[in-house]
């Protein structure tokens, strides 16, 4: 009896057990998500982290590491990752890695709003003072301007203390991170209070990280377990790479430029067909790539009149002066298209000036050929004939024959004229030309 136990059991064990095991495993690779995030806080950038965070929530991960090396980027952006930080499930971990990698501005508030933030050895955050723009442009200058620029600074502080406070965090030392835009290497900001260890690698962060206690914004505790947990990488969908791509603004704005070059050259010399589709694409996609960006209206209406200048400038001859004009005016458009004060996101004078030269040479160049080019008679068709000289093969009257380069036509004259005398083409009917004779005192 008890061997016939034992051998239903083992039965029943057989398939239990890799089940068993897959689930396990499974559960171990979903432990650890990570979203790598370098480069500018953007729209792009926050969709691919919030959808990051929902799908480590679907996916029962056991915490979110958000690796984060960026220089800033967009107000609104940065609101909406820590907003979704904020509401998570999950516990979220900011590490400001590897060596070398910074979280100024934007990325400092990002820090800080995260369950648990940690730094690299050699890395830096902080420097976060909002700036006040106008057309795109940082100012800070007048009455009006201090005011307007105390208030933003204001609100900011406000909105980081709130976060840093319910967090655990040195509120006093987050705020000259904004009021004084104090930057922090990662040993002074752990000092501070701002972050919660420094660690040098992915593994010793994930060691460090087990059996950590930690209040999530809820006010739910839970206890992390990390450590020799598989991590899965969480990367952008094929979409979200080519809007990220797109959406950069020096590369839109030379998609647009090179898309709007080959158009031009198309129009103006029908048939060669590939300029006119790649031209196209380029166009489109700079048109996608900046509609996901701020833009100021005033830098398009700059960019407008620079193209305006140049037409003036081959059309009327400005003696320079309309062109070099047009080229001011497209350096300021194109510095002033990105309606953001920070440089992480905006246009910056070395790009305009790389740009806006040499497509203001090119568009020059083509102007003078298709002004040139309507200018010229034509050489083809019904217009094409009128001017050409020939030989009269017969007499002409009413009707007659004529030889005009290299062809016989059908002929008539108002006058007559006689076989083997020298005519002009006057007019072109259908198939038959008007000619008159030319005279031994014409050239």
């Amino acid at each position: 009896m008890k061997s016939i136990l034992c051998v239903v059991m083992f039965l029943l064990s057989v398939p239990v057990a890799p089940a068993a095991a897959a689930e396990a495993a499974e559960a171990v690779e979903a432990a650890v998500a990570r979203i790598d995030v370098a480069g500018a806080i953007d729209p792009v950038t926050a969709e691919f982290v919030v959808r990051g965070i929902e799908r480590a929530e679907s996916e029962g991960a056991a915490l979110v590491l958000l690796r984060l090396d960026t220089p800033g980027g967009f107000g609104a952006s940065m609101e909406a990752i820590i907003a979704r930080m904020l509401q998570s499930r999950v516990p979220v971990v900011v590490w400001v890695g590897p060596g070398g990698a910074k979280a100024a501005s934007a990325g400092f508030f990002i820090l800080l709003a995260a369950d648990v933030g940690a730094m690299a050895p050699g890395t830096a955050t902080g420097a976060a003072h909002p700036l006040l723009a106008v057309g795109g442009f940082p100012v800070d200058g007048g009455e009006a301007g201090k005011t307007l620029s105390e208030k933003v600074t204001s609100n900011a502080t406000a909105y980081l203390r709130s976060i840093v406070t319910r967090r655990g965090r040195n509120p006093e030392e987050a705020e000259k991170g904004v009021t004084e835009s104090k930057s922090f290497t990662e040993a002074e900001a752990l000092a501070a209070g701002l972050v919660d260890l420094v660690a040098g690698s992915e593994a010793a962060l994930l060691g460090a990280l087990e059996g950590r206690r930690v209040r999530m914004f809820s006010g739910e505790e839970r206890v992390l377990s990390a450590a020799g947990a598989a991590v899965v990488r969480y990367e952008m969908t094929w979409r979200e790479r080519a809007l990220a791509a797109v959406s950069q603004p020096n590369l839109a704005l030379l998609l647009g430029l090179v898309g709007v070059i080959l158009l031009y050259f198309e129009f103006s010399n029908p048939g060669f067909i590939v300029p006119g589709v790649i031209g196209g694409i380029c166009v489109l996609l700079a048109v996608l790539g900046l509609s996901l960006l701020p833009i100021n209206h005033v830098g398009v209406l700059l960019l407008l009149l620079a193209a305006g200048l140049f037409v003036a400038e081959v059309k009327v001859g400005g003696f320079g002066v309309l062109g070099i004009g047009g080229i001011v005016s497209m350096i300021l458009g194109m510095m002033m298209l990105i309606d953001s004060p920070d440089p992480a996101v905006r246009i910056g004078l070395s790009t305009a000036l790389a740009l806006a030269l040499p497509f203001a040479v090119i568009s020059m160049i083509l102007l003078v050929a298709l002004i040139r080019s309507l200018g010229q008679r034509a050489a083809t068709g019904d217009e094409g004939m009128v001017g050409l000289e020939g030989v009269a093969d017969t007499a002409i009257g009413a009707a007659g024959r004529v030889l005009v380069r290299g062809e016989y036509w059908s002929a008539r004259a108002a006058a007559p004229i006689a076989a083997a005398k020298r005519v002009r083409v006057v007019g072109v009917d259908h198939l038959t030309l008007a000619v008159e004779e030319i005279t031994d005192g014409e050239n």
